[in-house]
This record gives C-alpha cells, structure tokens and sequence, in this order.
C-alpha cells in the first residue's frame, strides 16, 4: 500500500514542479513584453510550450497513480483526490492535502498568468496592426462599436506618392 502512496506523492510533486516552472517561464514572458524586448518574447514561446508539454505529462503520470490507488483503496478507478485522501492512513493525510493545495493554488496562478499575457500580447499585436495601418493606409482598419465589438473597414487604397505627399 505505501508504494502506491509514494508514487501518487512523488507524481504530486512532480507536477507541482513544472507547474512551478510554467509560472517562472510565464513571468520571464510578461517581463520580456513589458520590456518590448522581441527576441526573449520568441524564445519564451517555445520554452513555455516545451514545458506545458512536460507539465501534462505529469498530470498523466498522475492520474494513473491516481487510478492505481483508487483501486486499492476506494475499490474504484476513478476515485477523485479527495475519496482517495480520506481513505489514506492518517499519518500521510497531511502530505498529500497539501500537495494537491499547492498544486490547485500553482495551476490558478498559472492560468491567471498566462491569461496576462495572451492580453499583453493581443495588445501588442493590435498595436503593431494600428502601426502598419498608418504606414499602408490603403488597408483595412479595424474600429470599436457601441457595443465593443470591433469592426473591418476596408479603405480606399492609394498610390504611396499620394500617400507620402
């Protein structure tokens, strides 16, 4: 019984550390946007795309002990974590309470996190698209409605001497 309970402890922590180095790599981010530094933005992309590759691996790896001791314990494959902590021996309650706290609490603040910067980032992007427009005025403009919502205009093109002049 307590190699299947160290299993699903060392399958929490195993995700709790990747959940701590996606938030790491989103805050790098955030720092690398707000610092309009272009090439750290491109290279954070990828690694925090490597790393949320590795953080589902985990979650996987701990589903499966997860199953294995719902089985065991509460006769059932597909016993949440909470049927399963109250059918722990006491004396590791605590551990596995806490760790899957810890692990809530990391993936909230990785959501949050990740949610800023998708905005930073949009943000950016629409100012980078205003930019282009007033060098190539011929294009489509994008403006807000009443309601917030944004709608495509298509202006009329012109020749770059009219433009410039």
């Amino acid at each position: 019984m307590s190699s299947y309970i160290q299993k699903l402890v060392s399958a929490l922590r195993e995700e709790l550390k990747h959940y701590g180095e996606m938030l790491a790599l989103l805050e790098h981010q955030q720092e690398a946007v707000i610092s309009r530094v272009a090439g750290e933005i491109f290279e954070s992309v990828h690694a925090i795309q490597k790393e949320a590759e590795a953080a589902g691996l985990a979650r996987k790896l701990r589903e499966q002990c997860q199953q294995e001791i719902g089985l065991h314990l509460c006769k059932k494959q597909d016993a949440s974590l909470t049927e399963i902590q109250q059918s722990l021996p006491s004396d590791y309650r605590p551990l596995v309470e806490a760790l899957v706290k810890e692990n809530n609490q990391l993936l909230q603040r990785v959501q949050q996190k990740a949610k800023q910067n998708h905005l930073l980032l949009s943000r950016s992007i629409e100012l980078m698209q205003q930019f282009m427009a007033t060098l190539f005025p011929g294009r489509e403009t994008v403006t807000y409605r009443d309601t917030g919502r944004t709608q495509v205009y298509s202006l009329p093109t012109k020749s770059y001497y009219e433009a410039v002049g």
